[in-house]
């Protein structure tokens, strides 16, 4: 089965999320001062790793992994923020180049953007610990493996892509399956209860319009959502690794429908984009030249075997349909015209489930990644000369290995879901990923495993008073706020403090100590800061001038619901106060500099003045042109950028591929070597009739009456 196709499909994606996450999403020229700047909400230059000169750079990387730290030894006269800047800056371009030239979607690059996005994880703290970050450090590093060495000019032969491209598809599976399993096993009652969608689309992250006209949806629908969203993630993932193609494709379209329609009802930021992009793994290049309306010869399948694939599909999908409607209760009301739906089996039934099925299903991968391991060395055998066979035998001994080395590993956080199977790993196994567990290599995920905002969105707001009697409210770009504001849309971009306040608002404030930094900094009237708020400083309340106190309170948040007569209401959200967050502080006072000592933010060195190299002053040149700009439409224009290009593209070379003569380049090779033989045997008859006739001239001169005489 090829996969060129879909590798690259897969290239191209990976390569356009890494754009916005490498350059300012989470961090970059508009994230990078008021987050990790040298007066920052946490500053990088406190985690800085140093350049130690007695000790040999090989052993600091290991010490440290990142980046950072090689600035003064390449001699880069550049501070933290400014060097974090410039990372962001490499990341982008080499991130753009990627998704727009396919000569650079090349192992290389995709590794520099790697260490690049892991550097940047290295000192992002609480701003960068999310599940998604971890997914694309992940995926990003097996595009490392699965991308050819185009730059070095490597031979294309790569009959191991199937290998090292089954990688991405066990990195679906484990998102998928475990995050659905997850949602079981932590025995929140909104999963159990099959209520956790009638509270996920006004409780995450960041509410998009249409989340609101969903929540008003009736209840029976959206506990039925709840089914259909289990089903996915625990149903059909193990579709991915069945032996017959159409149940791969049913398992892309099912999955693919899913992730848009969470692209469509709220802003997850990249995850679902690059969710989306791990799905690709289950197609093939026949799939892919059939979109494309490419015409290729298909596969002759006689009629029993067509009918016979035909009957398992349905029976597998009959079994899915039957084993929900079972487990799920569910009964049509014909005088409600509803579905009542609920869990038919306990929470000890699921565990002894788990138990079960923990096993086989990585047995499963173990066989599936086999299969391409063999098929692969096949391949290579059966190619024609020696030198070809030894080659693709070398590169397939090599990414074979890597493969089974990282699927090996990866059984480590996949089978935590289950305890008792999780300790019968190998300590092998064990020993091999605290290796690499610090390189976030592979990663267990277990998304929305917990359901927040069953009593109501809980969000922390911020006032601010120059006397203390008069407080005004800070308003953010993104979260909610102003109950009469739209929520606003975002997606793929993930504003990391409007995402973390809303993260902050499930505890307490000691248990977010950057929110103490925060305080501060306001206080302090830090512009970088304000603009993570706001950009606009028309929107903010104190760019006049810094407030003097500064307070937090704790609301509840719930979407409005539509009027008797239908009509939608003048508001969005209504809200209740429900207790104090933070408590008013001032510069200076006693209460503000405890905290900041209770959490090691005092400053103890002075700050040091920031280079004024070349370098840092285009660095601070393309600062100066984005910070005023949000961030998210800096992101749409940047991808608009790549799109408009690459369809401006796909019609010019559409339009001259049309001028060309037919048949295509390829026949009148083949053409002409047909016809060859052809000339080469109408010259030879040529030659021939031309000797005849030379010879019976010489007849006819020989009988002619003068030579006689």
């Amino acid at each position: 089965m090829s996969h060129h196709c879909t590798v690259q499909c897969l290239f191209y994606f990976i390569a356009l999320l890494l754009v916005p996450n490498v350059s300012m999403h989470p961090v970059g020229p508009l994230c990078v001062p008021g987050l990790y700047g040298n007066e920052g909400v946490l500053p990088v230059r406190l985690v800085e790793p140093r350049v130690d000169g007695s000790r040999p750079v090989l052993e600091q990387i290991h010490a440290h992994p990142s980046l950072l730290w090689l600035g003064p030894w390449l001699g880069l006269d550049l501070d933290a923020q400014q060097a974090m800047e410039l990372l962001c800056l490499v990341g982008a371009l080499l991130a753009l180049g990627a998704a727009l030239l396919e000569p650079l979607r090349d192992s290389l690059v995709f590794f520099c953007l790697w260490a690049l996005y892991f550097s940047l994880c290295q000192v992002g703290q609480d701003f960068l610990r999310f599940q998604w970050d971890s997914l694309l450090l992940e995926a990003g590093f097996l595009t490392v493996l699965i991308a050819p060495l185009n730059l070095l000019r490597c031979s294309t032969f790569r009959q191991h892509d199937g290998v090292t491209f089954w990688l991405a598809r066990w990195l679906l599976f484990r998102l998928t399956f475990g995050s659905g399993v997850a949602k079981l096993a932590s025995h929140c009652p909104s999963w159990w209860g099959l209520t956790a969608v009638n509270h996920m689309f006004e409780a995450q992250g960041i509410p998009l319009p249409l989340s609101w006209f969903i929540q008003q949806l009736p209840d029976w629908y959206l506990k039925l959502g709840t089914v259909g969203l289990l089903v996915t993630e625990i149903a059909v993932p193990p579709l991915y690794f069945a032996p017959i193609r159409h149940l791969r494709l049913a398992a892309f379209y099912i999955q693919a429908t899913y992730q848009v329609k969470l692209m469509l009802l709220g802003n997850y930021g990249f995850l679902p984009f690059l969710s989306l992009a791990l799905t690709f793994s289950l197609l093939d290049d026949d799939h892919i030249s059939y979109w494309l309306g490419h015409s290729k010869k298909k596969r002759t399948k006689t009629w029993p075997q067509t009918i016979m694939s035909l009957l398992v599909v349905l029976a597998v999908f009959a079994v899915i349909i039957y084993g929900t409607k079972v487990l799920f209760t569910l009964e049509i009301d014909w005088e409600a015209n509803t579905i009542t739906s609920k869990t038919a089996f306990t929470q000890q039934q699921f565990g002894n489930w788990l138990k079960l099925v923990t096993g086989p299903t990585i047995w499963v991968g173990v066989l599936s990644l086999t299969w391409e391991v063999v098929a692969a060395m096949l391949g290579c055998v059966c190619v024609r000369g020696c030198l070809w066979k030894l080659w693709g035998l070398v590169q397939w001994a090599v990414f074979a290995s890597a493969a089974v080395a990282v699927f090996a590993i990866s059984v480590v956080p996949y089978s935590s879901m289950e305890q008792v199977y999780s300790s019968k790993i190998l300590p092998e196994v064990r020993q091999a990923y605290k290796l690499v567990e610090r390189y976030r290599l592979v990663s267990a995920y277990s998304l929305d495993s917990r359901m927040t905002g069953v009593d109501g969105r809980s969000e922390v707001i911020l006032e601010g008073s120059m006397d203390k009697n008069t407080w005004t409210e800070i308003e953010f770009m993104y979260k909610p706020g102003n109950v009469g504001v739209a929520p606003p849309v975002v997606a793929p971009h993930q504003p990391r403090l409007d995402w973390q306040m809303s993260q902050a608002a499930q505890g307490l404030a000691k248990q977010s100590p950057w929110f103490t930094s925060l305080v501060h900094c306001l206080l302090q009237g830090n512009k970088d800061v304000v603009r993570l708020i706001q950009t606009d400083s028309a929107q903010y309340p104190f760019s006049q001038a810094p407030p003097v106190y500064l307070r937090a309170s704790l609301y509840r948040y719930w979407f409005t619901q539509t009027t008797q007569d239908g009509s939608d209401p003048n508001e969005w959200w209504r809200r209740d106060y429900a207790e104090e967050f933070y408590p008013a502080v001032q510069l200076g006072g006693p209460t503000l500099e405890a905290r900041l000592s209770q959490h090691g933010l005092k400053e103890k060195f002075p700050i040091q003045p920031s280079p004024d190299s070349p370098l840092a002053q285009v660095l601070r040149q393309v600062r100066g042109h984005v910070q005023t700009l949000p961030g998210h439409l800096v992101l749409w224009s940047l991808l608009a950028t790549v799109a408009t290009i690459w369809l401006l593209r796909t019609l010019l070379s559409g339009v001259l591929g049309g001028r060309k003569a037919k048949p295509t380049p390829a026949e009148p090779k083949a053409k002409k070597a047909k016809d060859q033989p052809a000339e080469k045997s109408a010259s030879a008859s040529s030659l021939k009739a031309e000797r005849e006739n030379s010879e019976e001239s010489r007849r006819d001169a020989d009988k002619s009456p003068k030579k006689r005489k």
